[in-house]
């Protein structure tokens, strides 16, 4: 049996994220591929649980090493429960969000060494890293006044962090696409959706059947 592929979608906030995992998957459907999609943190029952104590409460109520801590536990459980199955049996995952977020916020912009942060992913998720990355680039103005309409007065502890930190997780983004360009690829999240959606599909073409 044919393994199945697995892809993330990464961003700052407001990059559209969920409108394009949503999209890629409607577009891989009518290729005649099986697909499911996912999202960090969560995805899977535990790691849902986790996603409950990680992205409600006050901005402080976790450090930067206490969030490493519990979303290598969410990602562990995620990847056991739910993406290894479903790639072995030749299904394609597509997730929002993977350990490249845990790597930008809790590690640059967190301030963690990647090298630790690349330790617990190894140890809870053996390391399991997607076919293909696709970060989603907005200026963080942009994204800062998408998420607001998006969310109002509900934002979680990561929306409402100061403009700083969302322009060091952008930073990290590029670094990483910098040096994993195999993996990593970069689109232009300004433009209309639709034409982010053509772009997706350009960076994983080499990917589909």
């Amino acid at each position: 049996m044919t393994r199945g592929r697995f892809l993330s979608i990464e961003g700052g906030e407001g990059a559209g994220k969920s409108t394009q995992v949503r999209r890629l998957a409607e577009t891989l459907r009518a290729r005649g591929v099986e697909v499911i999609t996912t999202r960090e943190p969560g995805g899977s029952d535990g790691a849902e649980a986790i996603r409950e104590l990680l992205m409600t409460g006050a901005v402080g109520r976790w450090s930067a090493h206490t969030e490493a801590l519990l979303f290598a536990a969410a990602r562990a459980d995620h990847v056991e429960k739910v993406i290894q199955p479903a790639i072995g049996v030749g299904t394609w995952v597509i997730s929002d969000r993977y350990v490249d977020s845990s790597r930008a916020y809790q590690g640059v912009a967190g301030g963690i060494d990647d090298a630790a942060v690349m330790a617990l992913h190894g140890f809870g998720s053996r390391g399991l890293l997607p076919d293909r990355t696709l970060v989603l680039e907005v200026p963080p103005e942009i994204g800062a006044g998408r998420a607001s309409v998006r969310d109002g007065a509900a934002a979680d502890r990561f929306a409402a962090r100061e403009r700083t930190f969302h322009d060091d997780v952008a930073s990290a983004f590029r670094r990483f696409a910098t040096a994993e360009p195999e993996r990593v690829r970069l689109i232009d999240a300004s433009a209309a959706a639709d034409a982010v959606a053509e772009a997706v599909l350009v960076e994983i073409a080499d990917l589909l059947p």
